[in-house]
């Protein structure tokens, strides 16, 4: 912990956030880190400090990537929402429809909604996957096409933590010919002009920071001890059966490693740079991606009142009851106070967000693994506080 140097700028006003910013170095523990806010599109804040790597030996410049986990989420959903505000993706008809080999152990008639709102039941194979097949698309998208789901579709909810992008990724696949991450890069990201890669080409490698700690089986071992590995015969196995099965099903590796950085892994391996995700996130919010009934509905809740989400309230003793919309964590005040502001954490910390009624968008992203997936690590939720009390300020 201490002092870094930090680079870029802030509109007038909003000198609060590089306070925040700066002090995640000091008392957070922050070593390299981002953070972005636009309003109307424009930047407003635009930051970076601190250094690429553990040894300290390389700084984090304004375009480096890193890992975003689950924050990868939003821009993996956003695919598919632009494929239905096209007319091209119908989220009522059958996954079926456009992936014919889903039908099969009783999934003929699950809709493609269920799929964005972690509503399926596939949070897993039925058996574990061997180390490196996470790389194997096709081998990934047969066995999930194949398996009988956990719980009785549409029933419940549970975060399909790493299914999520083989599922949706898939349908986009299917329907466009295209990888998700090409989808991403020639229809979203390359026309804005924005650093988010799933699918890291290797000449972008160089600018990739690495993550400082990462989630993997240790980690999962010391935060909760006991807990057995699958395979389970069903999540009523143990408490945490749902969990494990969403972490640890289908092994991703290092993250700081080549072939994960090369790989198309959607649910979890976007790599960003923070300016990146908020210029997604901006274009969204301004109404510049979808149409206003597209944007509705992505944030419209799929969630019932109090409903548990099977996976993530293992996390958070009493119940994380999070509310979905279709492929975005809803607010629940870890994107401010507009209960309308909707996007995505991941794990370790980062997380980015649109606030279409205050025409905003954010994204924090880091290299030291620290919170969890929901935004509310303290690092964020400090910087999240200091943009609001900018924008209030600058408004009266």
């Amino acid at each position: 912990m201490g002092a870094a140097t930090v680079s870029g700028h802030c509109a007038p006003g909003f000198d609060g956030v590089r306070e925040a910013f700066e002090r995640n170095f000091r008392e957070h523990g922050d070593v390299g880190a981002a953070v972005a806010v636009t309003v109307d599109g424009e930047p407003v804040v635009d930051l970076w400090g601190g250094h690429a790597d553990a040894g300290r030996t390389r700084a984090w410049e304004r375009d480096t990537l890193v890992n975003v986990y689950s924050t990868s989420k939003g821009m993996t959903a956003l695919c598919a929402h632009l494929l239905v505000d096209r007319g091209e993706l119908d989220l009522d008809a059958p996954v079926a429809r456009y992936w014919p080999e889903f039908a099969q152990a009783g999934k003929q008639d699950v809709p493609v909604r269920w799929l964005l709102s972690h509503r399926a039941g596939l949070v897993a194979p039925r058996r574990p996957l061997p180390a490196g097949r996470a790389y194997d698309w096709d081998a990934v998208c047969a066995t999930l096409a194949a398996t009988e789901p956990w719980w009785q579709p549409g029933t419940a909810q549970g975060y399909h933590a790493v299914t999520f992008g083989y599922l949706v990724g898939e349908v986009v696949r299917r329907i466009t010919g295209q990888s998700l991450g090409a989808f991403l890069r020639s229809e979203i990201a390359g026309p804005l002009g924005a650093r988010v890669f799933i699918g890291t080409p290797a000449e972008e490698h160089a600018s990739c920071a690495d993550m400082v700690g990462q989630l993997d089986e240790a980690r999962l071992a010391e935060q909760f001890p006991g807990a057995p590995k699958p395979p389970f015969t069903s999540i009523a196995d143990h408490p945490l059966a749902v969990l494990m099965l969403a972490l640890t099903s289908i092994p991703t590796g290092d993250v700081n490693s080549a072939v994960y950085r090369s790989a198309e892994i959607p649910a979890g391996n976007a790599h960003a740079s923070a300016h990146g995700l908020a210029t997604v996130y901006g274009a969204l919010a301004s109404g510049r991606l979808v149409g206003p009934a597209t944007l509705e509905a992505m944030r419209r809740s799929q969630s019932l009142p109090g409903e548990p989400d099977l996976t993530l309230d293992a996390l958070a003793p009493g119940g994380a009851s999070l509310r979905w919309g279709l492929g975005y964590m809803l607010n629940q005040g870890q994107a401010g106070p507009n209960p309308l502001a909707f996007g995505h954490g991941g794990a370790g910390g980062s997380y980015a967000f649109a606030d279409p009624e205050n025409r905003l968008s954010y994204a924090y992203t880091m290299n030291r693994y620290g919170g969890g997936t929901t935004g509310t690590d303290p690092r964020n939720g400090g910087l999240v506080a200091a943009v609001y009390r900018a924008l209030e300020q600058t408004r009266s």
